[in-house]
């Protein structure tokens, strides 16, 4: 026996612990970390089926938005920030800028805006601007904000406006593109509050904000859990409910009213007002096509109706 081993058992390397004997339990891994050599992490407390971590839950809540906040927290897009700006109707937390973006007028008064309204500009290299976005182009300029929040559906019908209201409702628009650019034109027709379904549709996500260029800043929304049951409360208060529908029995140009109280209903991408809606609607009507074309983008159809009411109000 070398000197190495010497007081040691030759029929075991050296290091490892001696085999259990038979019939004895193997020892567990304990819970302060996973077994030597293994990349099992510690088992968790059992659960009971159904229920949530409390850490997880209360971490949920402290990121979780209240009922009536309905996103738009993070705005791209040099236009809609500067209207973000220029509308002071909600708080800026911050604007975050690419160091090597061109320079441009607009840039300019961006930064102005936010050295009057005190918001700290931050400039960060394009790399890390174009991971933090969630557009394809922020075009250089991201601003965080505190969140767009939605108003009862009442409130869109306050009789202290110096207009009659001007309602869109939209039934069920999923595409944020196609949002973005109807509340683009509505907000430039004139409209005065849109209503969103509380599900199954988009809200005010970064692309509709980008693509609605800071209409979002000076439209008010409400959101409903139903569309049919919110259409049936604006009849109830005096609104002219005007459904849009390549079927309609009347085309948009014969309405009549459109000067009082009214509200457009936009369907959904496709599958247009559902049956219940349409139902529900005092008008449904359709926009004469003479093309080959079956159907018109819903954001295009919006922006037609909008300008239509717009129309007959000037008169």
């Amino acid at each position: 026996m070398s000197a190495g081993a010497k007081g040691r058992n030759p029929g075991r390397r050296p290091g490892r612990a001696p085999a259990p004997k038979r019939g004895t339990p193997k020892p567990r891994a304990s819970a302060s970390g996973p077994k030597r050599g293994g990349t099992r992490a510690a088992p968790r407390p059992p659960q009971r089926r159904g229920t949530v971590d409390p850490a997880m839950r209360a971490d949920y809540r402290s990121r979780g938005r209240s009922d009536n906040e309905i996103g738009g927290d993070q705005v791209e897009g040099r236009q809609a920030v500067r209207e973000l700006l220029l509308a002071h109707r909600r708080s800026v937390r911050e604007i975050l800028v690419s160091v090597d973006v061109d320079a441009a007028d607009i840039l300019d008064e961006i930064i102005e805006l936010a050295d009057d309204a005190h918001v700290p500009i931050k400039q960060i290299g394009r790399g890390s601007l174009d991971a933090k976005a969630k557009t394809d182009a922020p075009q250089g300029i991201i601003a965080r904000a505190e969140p767009v929040r939605a108003v009862p559906l009442e409130a869109l019908l306050d009789d202290t406006a110096r207009t009659a209201p001007f309602l869109v409702v939209v039934d069920g628009v999923t595409d944020p593109h196609n949002l973005g650019a109807m509340l683009r034109s509505a907000e430039c027709a004139g409209v005065t509050g849109v209503v969103l379904p509380r599900h199954r549709a988009v809200h005010i996500t970064a692309t509709v904000a980008k693509a609605a260029a800071g209409a979002i800043e000076h439209l008010r929304f409400a959101v409903v859990g139903g569309i049919p049951t919110a259409i049936g409360d604006l009849g109830s208060a005096g609104v002219l409910t005007v459904g849009l529908d390549m079927t309609g029995p009347k085309t948009l140009w014969d309405l009549e009213g459109l000067d009082a109280p009214v509200a457009i209903v936009v369907g959904a991408e496709g599958k247009g007002l559902s049956r219940l809606a349409r139902q529900r609607c005092d008008e449904v009507a359709r926009i004469p096509l003479e093309g080959r074309i079956e159907s018109l983008n819903a954001s295009v159809a919006g922006a037609l109706a909008c300008y239509e009411v717009a129309r007959a109000r000037l008169r």
